[in-house]
């Protein structure tokens, strides 16, 4: 059976996208986003299919999608923040070498400005993504071997303990 070497999860705008990138190339292996997979299947943006066929939608969309990238995917993957929601899906991050990648507030509003573009976040950011953090802490927690926080990091920096932390070498 086939399986990522490694995959991000945590909240938005935490950077797993851009770890992921270069975790991938320092591996030298391809990378691969759940949300990306979502955007080229459903052809339009994951805020359009919040918008016009919610929550719930986008969350059964995005199930099948983390079911697919595990299967497929050898890599290093990157999760949407919300992944983790679904029970299913914490079932089938087990066994794999899951980093958590962390964040407070404050470095959330200086990465993403917490703007509107988040569909999660359209009214009072902070707040928001206080509570949505309180709701989730604990999911990403469950699931990660490892747990990477980010604050005042570079990319690189954060890419460098994600290889520590798995034991990874680099290609």
């Amino acid at each position: 059976m086939s399986a990522p070497l490694a995959v991000l999860v945590g909240p938005m705008g935490v950077g797993k996208s851009t770890v992921g990138l270069l975790l991938a190339e320092r591996l030298g292996v391809g990378f691969r986003d759940t949300d990306d997979d979502i955007v080229a299947a459903q052809g339009r943006t994951v805020a359009d299919i919040f918008v016009e066929d919610g929550e719930a939608a986008f969350r059964a969309i995005e199930k099948q999608a983390v079911r697919a990238a595990l299967a497929e995917h050898t890599g290093v993957l990157a999760l949407g923040g919300g992944a983790v929601l679904d029970a299913g899906t914490r079932g089938l991050l087990a066994g794999h070498h899951v980093v958590y990648l962390a964040m407070d507030v404050e470095e959330a509003a200086r990465r993403t400005g917490l703007n509107t573009a988040r569909p999660l976040l359209a009214i009072n950011p902070r707040k928001q993504w206080r509570e949505l953090m309180e709701a989730r802490r604990h999911l990403y927690e469950e699931v990660a071997r490892s747990v990477v926080a980010t604050d005042d990091r570079t990319p690189e920096e954060v890419t460098q303990e994600v290889l520590s932390a798995l034991e990874l070498k680099e290609a």
